[in-house]
């Protein structure tokens, strides 16, 4: 005889494999709209990080007698005029040093094959076409403007403004953002709440680190390459100070172009670039990144470099950019976590055997 009473366990699991088959049969359905949300989401999330992350800085102007306004005004204009600044300043280097350099490398293949009799006019037909199609498309982009670059990319200016505004609205509203999460999480739980507080902790101790180390790079390498007397001194510190965000691999790629720049003015200036790109990252790594992050959010070279492969593969360059905090929120969680996760895997291993 069948029983009246409905198993409940056979039918939730029941229901819960016929939606697995139902997302796993529609995956690229699935995906494709997960990523349009998401990027109708993205100017709020970009936001909301920008605020989360200069609040520290609205609090210390706070704290030094400025009102909160004042301080909005002066945190928002000051953004604004760092990246006209970028634009201004390093689009236009980035344009001249090009040009050297092909003249320096063509100078260099003309000087090579000719005494070792060799046939290189192949090389220089491809890199003229690489360079002057690219030098073409940053001419374009100097002489058309950022007015009509916005134009053209309604799109990206739609975003670009729409999460600006958004950004300074929470970033005069984030405390009180905090504090009804705080007292939504202290509903749920007073762990829950302790564990989103853990995070916020974490979280502002690496976003502090690494202004820090980003005002400290601009001047570290700004300085340096002042004292040995490159030319572009300026333009490889605000991009030593801006590749921060992207550990060890931003600060290769402006050793690299620093290099690449020297090699076009003189031996000895490549010299002392290179003596540069070797003993400041080596004092970064050991000196000054552990001193600012300190212990709890310091992580090891090899991790680093793993996440930053697998955000770039994963999500590009945002996915580059978020991977180190999001490995920093997955340690916090575990940690905060471990001794309950201990808990569950020996009860399972307790029913199990």
């Amino acid at each position: 005889m069948f029983s009246n009473k409905l198993n409940y366990k056979v039918i939730n699991f029941t229901a819960l494999m016929l939606l697995f088959y139902i997302g796993f049969s529609n995956i690229g359905i699935c995906y494709n709209t997960i990523i349009k949300f998401l990027s109708l989401l993205l100017p709020f999330i970009i936001a909301f990080c920008f605020a989360y992350s200069l609040n520290p800085l609205l609090h210390t102007l706070m704290d030094k007698g400025i009102s909160k306004k004042m301080a909005v005004v002066i945190i928002t204009v000051a953004v604004l005029l760092i990246l006209i600044a970028l634009l201004v300043i390093t689009i236009p280097l980035l344009y001249d040093q090009l040009g050297l350099f092909y003249k320096y490398i063509i100078k260099v293949l003309d000087t090579t094959s000719s005494k070792y009799n060799l046939n290189l006019g192949k090389v220089e037909i491809e890199l003229s076409v690489y360079i002057n199609l690219l030098l073409k498309k940053l001419s374009n982009f100097l002489s058309n403007g950022v007015i009509i670059f916005f134009n053209r990319s309604i799109s990206f200016s739609a975003k670009f403004i729409i999460g600006f505004i958004t950004g300074i609205y929470f970033l005069s509203g984030m405390d009180k953002i905090k504090e009804k999460i705080g007292l939504f999480s202290k509903n749920i739980s007073n762990k829950f709440y302790k564990y989103l507080k853990c995070v916020d902790i974490e979280i502002n101790n690496y976003v502090k680190g690494l202004i820090t180390f980003m005002i400290i790079q601009f001047f570290e390498y700004s300085i340096l390459f002042l004292v040995i007397g490159h030319p572009n001194w300026l333009l490889l510190g605000i991009l030593a100070s801006i590749t921060t965000v992207i550990p060890y691999f931003g600060g290769i790629a402006t050793n690299i172009l620093g290099v690449v720049i020297a090699t076009s003015i003189s031996y000895k200036l490549l010299i002392l670039t290179i003596i540069v790109c070797i003993v400041a990252p080596t004092i970064d790594s050991y000196f000054i990144s552990p001193k600012i992050y300190g212990k709890t959010n310091n992580v090891s070279p090899l991790i680093t470099i793993i996440l930053v492969w697998l955000g770039g593969v994963v999500g590009g360059a945002l996915g580059i950019m978020i991977a180190l905090p999001l490995y920093l929120l997955a340690r916090t969680t575990y940690l905060f976590f471990k001794n309950d996760i201990k808990k569950e895997v020996k009860n399972v291993t307790k029913i199990n055997t």
